[in-house]
C-alpha cells in the first residue's frame, strides 16, 4: 500500500478514532437471504477486529423485483436488501484478508439506519439500489453518517429507471450536493492499485449480454461520487457494474477472472481510503 509523510497524519488520526469502533462492534447477525436461506456461520464471526463489511439494510422500493416472492419484513431478512447475502460479503472478506494488511472479520456485519447501527463502521455497502426505498429517515442518518467521515459505497443499479430512484434517494441525504463523474486522477482510484482500466462489471446472470437494462441506459460503466466540501468522496457509486456479483462468484471457475479481480480491486481501493481521507 502506498503511504507518504504527507498522508501519516490522517492516517495515524483515523487509526486512533477506529481504534474506538473496534470495541463498539455489535454481535454478529446472520438473516436468510434471497438466494442463500441457510449459510454456514464462520467460527470467528464475532472476533473483534479493526474492519469487517458492513451491509446496510433498506426496506424495497416500488420496483422491488423480488416483490410477490418476499413481501414480509425487511428487517428480518429474505428482502432486496440480501442479493449476494452473505456469499459476496465474505468472500471479498476473505480477499482483503490476502490482500491488505487489514484485520478483517471473516463475517459481515448487517446495519440497520433505523438503529444508528452505522456510526460503528467507517466503510457501508449497499445493493440495488436503484429499487430500494430509502426513508428520509434514513436518508437523515446517512448523511450525518458521511459527513462525519463515513463512507458509502452505492452498488448494481442499472439503466435509467434504476438511476432515478437512486438520484431520488440521494436527494434525501443530500439534497444540494451533485452526483458526478469521479476523475481518473482521483485518489481513490490509486490508493492501492492504479484503476486507470475500469470496464463495465455485468451480474452473472447478464454476462452474455454485457449489461443490464441494455437498452434503456444499461450499457456502458459509470464511476461516479458525491464529495464533500474538503474534496474526499463520501459516495462512491458504481452505476451500470454489479460489484457485489462479481464478488459472489469470484470462486466459480466459470465466472470471468477479469471481473472478479477488478471488482477487488475497487472494493480494497474503496476500503483503503475511506480509512485514511
Amino acid at each position: 500500500m502506498r503511504i507518504t509523510l504527507r498522508s501519516a497524519v490522517p492516517i495515524v488520526a483515523s487509526a486512533l478514532a477506529f481504534l474506538g469502533c473496534l470495541y463498539a462492534q455489535k454481535p454478529f447477525r446472520q438473516y436468510p437471504g434471497v438466494e442463500y436461506y441457510r449459510f454456514e456461520t464462520p467460527p470467528d464471526a464475532n472476533e473483534k477486529t479493526e474492519f469487517q463489511f458492513a451491509r446496510l439494510m433498506f426496506p424495497p422500493g416500488w420496483n422491488d423485483g423480488y416483490r410477490g416472492r418476499f413481501d414480509g419484513d425487511w428487517r428480518l431478512g429474505l428482502s432486496l436488501w440480501t442479493q449476494d447475502y452473505p456469499r459476496a460479503d465474505r468472500h471479498f472478506s476473505q480477499a482483503v484478508r490476502r490482500l491488505t494488511r487489514l484485520h478483517v472479520r471473516s463475517a459481515e456485519q448487517p446495519v440497520n439506519l433505523d438503529e444508528d447501527e452505522e456510526f460503528d463502521q467507517p466503510w457501508l455497502y449497499a445493493v440495488q439500489v436503484g429499487e430500494w426505498g430509502l426513508t428520509p429517515k434514513q436518508g437523515k442518518e446517512l448523511r450525518e453518517y458521511l459527513l462525519r467521515g463515513g463512507f458509502f459505497m452505492a452498488d448494481d443499479f442499472h439503466g435509467y429507471a434504476e438511476r432515478q430512484v437512486f438520484v431520488d434517494a440521494m436527494k434525501l441525504v443530500f439534497p444540494d450536493r451533485r452526483i458526478v463523474e469521479i476523475p481518473n486522477n482521483d485518489p481513490i482510484f490509486h490508493t492501492v492499485y492504479d484503476l486507470s482500466d475500469r470496464f463495465q462489471v455485468p451480474g452473472q446472470a447478464h454476462l452474455w449480454q454485457g449489461c443490464k437494462n441494455c437498452n434503456s441506459g444499461g450499457r456502458g460503466a459509470h464511476w461516479e461520487g458525491i464529495y464533500d466540501d474538503r474534496g474526499r468522496v463520501m459516495i462512491a457509486i458504481s452505476y451500470n457494474s454489479d460489484l457485489g456479483d462479481a464478488w459472489e462468484w469470484a470462486d466459480d471457475p466459470e465466472y470471468p477472472e477479469k471481473d472478479a479481480s477488478l471488482a477487488i480491486r475497487i472494493g480494497i481501493n474503496y476500503i483503503i481510503y475511506s480509512m485514511t481521507h
